[in-house]
């Protein structure tokens, strides 16, 4: 199952008994999944929810509390829409239902944000909200560099009481506007995995919280191997410049290389992908890769000063294009 289907199958299971929070979720599965209709005069209420337990949810809510029957329509997938729609319309009592959830003014004006009973609510109500909200429009994408918890808002005003709500419990979001459309984002994987717990998604948080250690396991892994092959390759241009250079030197100084310089310059050719570490190691008796690296350094230091004074290439022109020092 998606994470956003699993986290609304969760919620839909949430046992809520105080009165003021299922107003609150109420409120905000209507505004942010709800629209309303004029039919003959009369104000229609309905809401479209992508999960069977939802719109089950709102159904027995909106009865429990304010004792209206509503009707629950199947739109079965099609085009865009991968999986069936639920519809929850108030017909009979729309327009009652309408006012005390706070849809209308006492005028009959569409109102755009929430109801200034529940914006003002507990902490508990608060949380509600963003239940309703989430069921009616959100979504949790998987855990990586995109992760985000995210609700489509009908309204810049609901999206700024959304952000309202979080604040009340402590966390931080962000609305935005993406192609003309209100949404609010958490992207913090921290803040998502409070949220879920908050909301009543316990379970489906561990399966979100599983995953990101999975992820976040694997893309330390993968930066480690990209950095151990980093090194290699520097180490391997390194021995192949290296010994492309003490060759040369050799060449330079023919017999007049000093012995202890010669066994180390011996030891590079013989050995052109050992590290100093190892050919120090190779030495009898063994070098420190300090000692070594030093006499190497001396050999070709002797080899390019003899070859400036005799007018010849230094040790670095035996280097391919590809390897030498960029001037």
């Amino acid at each position: 199952m998606a994470l956003t289907q699993k986290v609304k199958a969760e919620l839909a299971s949430v046992v809520t008994q105080h009165p003021s929070v299922r107003r609150a979720e109420v409120a905000a599965m209507l505004r942010f999944g709800g629209s309303l209709h004029l039919v003959g005069g009369r104000i229609v209420v309905e809401a479209e929810l992508d999960t069977g337990g939802a719109a089950r949810r709102l159904r027995t809510f909106i009865a429990d509390l304010y004792d209206i029957d509503t009707d629950l329509l199947v739109i079965n997938a099609s085009g865009v829409r991968r999986g069936p729609r639920y519809s929850v319309r108030a017909i009979q009592g729309g327009e009652q239902l309408a006012r005390m959830t706070g849809l209308v003014d006492q005028r009959r004006r569409p109102v755009r944000g929430l109801p200034p009973i529940v914006v003002g609510g507990s902490v508990a109500d608060a949380v509600a909200v963003w239940r309703g909200a989430f069921l009616a429009r959100g979504s949790l994408t998987e855990p990586g560099r995109s992760m985000s918890l995210e609700i489509t808002c009908p309204s810049s005003e609901a999206a700024l009481a959304l952000v309202g709500a979080a604040r009340r419990f402590g966390t931080a979001v962000k609305s935005r506007e993406v192609r003309g459309v209100e949404r609010v984002v958490i992207r913090d994987g921290d803040a998502i995995a409070e949220l879920l717990t908050r909301m009543g998604a316990a379970e489906t948080r561990v399966v979100w919280e599983e995953r990101r250690r999975r992820r976040e396991v694997r893309a330390s892994v993968n930066r480690l191997a990209n950095f151990d092959d980093a090194n290699l390759r520097r180490s391997a241009r390194a021995a192949v410049a290296a010994s492309a250079r003490v060759e040369r030197a050799m060449e330079i100084l023919g017999d007049d290389v000093p012995d202890h310089l010669r066994e180390a310059g011996n030891l590079r050719l013989q050995n052109r992908q050992a590290s100093l570490e190892e050919l120090g190691q190779l030495h009898d008796p063994p070098l420190t890769k300090d000692a070594i690296a030093g006499r190497i350094r001396r050999l070709l230091a002797t080899a390019d000063k003899v070859a400036e004074d005799r007018g010849i290439p230094a040790t670095e022109a035996s280097l391919p294009a590809d390897l030498r020092e960029p001037e």
